[in-house]
This record gives C-alpha cells, structure tokens and sequence, in this order.
C-alpha cells in the first residue's frame, strides 16, 4: 500500500528537518537517502515511489530525486510495474539465486586477495573484529553493524578497488532481501564461526582455505534465507 504524502517525514522526525544539501551535493543526499530507506527496509519491496513524495520527504526539488531514481533503476532496486508505476524492486527465488551466486563468487574472491595482500595490522584488525562479535551476541542492534564492518575489512585487505566497487553494488542488492539474517539468534551465533574460520585462514596467509571458508559462509547464508522467504519451495 502507498503511504500517504507526508507518512516517510514523520516516521524519520529530526532526518527530514535536518540540514538540506548544498546544491552540487543534493543528487549524492538523495541518492543515498533512498538507497538507505530500501537498504533499512523503510521503502519496501512493491511499495509504489512517487517523485514529488520523495522530494517533499528529503527537502529538495524534484531535478535531484529524478536524478537518483535514475541510479536506483539502473543497480535494480527500483523498476516500472505495469499499472503501478514505479516501485521499490522485489526478488523472485531465480533473483535471489543469482544475487547469492555473485555473493559468493565476490566474496570468495575478496578473502583469497586479502590473505595475499592484506597488510599484518589488517589482518590483526580483523582478528579483533571476530572477537568483538563474540561479545556482541544477543545484541540485535550492534551485530547487523558489525558484520558489515567484518566484511568491509575484508574488502578492503583485499586491495582491489573495482572488486569493491562490485561488492559494494552487489550489497546495496542484498538490501531488497528484508531485515538481516544476524537478527536471527542461531544464525547470528553459526556466522560467528563461519567468520572466525575465514579470519584464521587469512591470518595463515593460505587463500585458498580463504576463498572456500568464505564461500562455505554465504552458502549458508543463501540456505537460510531462501527458507525464511521461500518456504513452501524449500521444504
């Protein structure tokens, strides 16, 4: 159902009233602010978008907001639906499929380049990430962060920026699949050892347990999520 004008600026309060963008940065603001709202689950999948809305919510005129619903169109988070217009972008289980299938590949590529190019005091770095989430069990609202952290350090040991650039697009994708799989206990609980078992290996500087314990990860990840959006297919 689409919210009624005004609905997306009460719900976020203090973030509308917040200081508006210089021009040169207003499309960048606008981009990013909506690309949140998917990401966080704000805009949900088949929810209709509207341009005067949009811009309305984020304080800015319509040039900027048509500017960023361009990009979202283009990394598929956004698509034109006959008769609804223009809505929030939703995954079939083939999508899903294929998004997990690039997560996978990427990821697994990110961990093998980052135990052969990762300086010490990033895989150090790392190591300290791993056990910093094994205090942050039960804590819903710090493990979906920290796991991004986790992976971003990855990504950057590995030291290749089109991989993160790629990574990157492949993850504002992720965002169209609902709340983070962390916030499930058990499964927080089972990508802690899936995590600490990607850090040893690049701590051993052997990218191909690297490449293969992060693979073994997202698999697990995909496992579960197809379950919990699909599971009349999966059982």
């Amino acid at each position: 159902m689409q919210p009624k004008p005004g609905t997306l600026a009460r719900a976020h309060g203090s973030t509308r009233v917040a200081d508006t963008p210089r021009h040169g940065a207003r499309g960048e603001h606008a981009y990013r602010r909506l690309r949140d709202a998917i990401r966080q689950g704000e805009l949900k999948p088949g929810q209709r978008i509207m341009e005067i809305e949009m811009a309305d919510w984020l304080r800015v005129s319509r040039t900027p907001v048509r500017d960023a619903i361009r990009r979202l169109e283009a990394e598929g988070m956004l698509r034109h639906e006959p008769r609804n217009g223009l809505v929030v972008a939703s995954l079939d289980r083939q999508a899903v499929m294929e998004l997990y299938v690039m997560r996978e590949t990427l990821e697994g590529t990110a961990a093998r380049l980052c135990a052969r190019h990762a300086s010490d005091m990033e895989v150090m770095d790392l190591v300290e990430l791993v056990e910093r989430e094994r205090g942050l069990q039960g804590n819903v609202e710090a493990l979906p962060r920290h796991n991004r952290l986790f992976h971003e350090a990855i990504h950057r040991g590995a030291h290749n920026r089109y991989l993160e650039k790629s990574l990157a697009a492949v993850n504002d994708s992720m965002g169209l699949l609902g709340n983070p799989l962390m916030l499930l206990p058990h499964r927080a609980q089972a990508a802690l050892d899936e995590h600490a078992d990607i850090a040893r290996a690049i701590e051993r500087r052997d990218p191909e347990a690297a490449d293969e314990a992060a693979r073994r990860h997202v698999r697990a990840a995909q496992r579960e999520r197809l379950k919990r959006l699909f599971p009349e297919s999966e059982s």
